[in-house]
């Protein structure tokens, strides 16, 4: 039995997927169980969402084309109203 302190009792019969040297990288990077669990992980986030990287760039125009849409508006507003604001109203109270 192997241990394993996630496991209720802590003693499971399946060994450890994931061992130090058990990949060989190309530009030297010491195979740790640890750095193959991050690959592994990275890759299965990679293809639950293939386009995320299409979608973080759709993303950014869009919150580009909004902000510029919202300075024109507010631009626009500032424009149309202050004339209205910008008046003097004049009562003249008889008694």
């Amino acid at each position: 039995l192997y241990y394993n302190p996630y496991f209720p009792g802590g003693a499971i019969a399946m060994p450890k997927m994931l061992v130090d040297g058990g990949a060989e990288y190309d530009d030297g990077t010491p195979a740790s169980a640890s750095q193959q669990a991050k690959d592994v992980v990275t890759f299965l986030t990679w293809s639950c969402y293939p386009y995320q990287d299409e979608m973080r760039i759709m993303g950014i125009k869009a919150c580009f084309v909004l902000s510029l849409m919202i300075a024109f508006a507010s631009y626009s507003k500032r424009l149309r109203w202050a004339p209205l604001k910008s008046q003097r109203i004049v009562m003249d109270v008889v008694n």
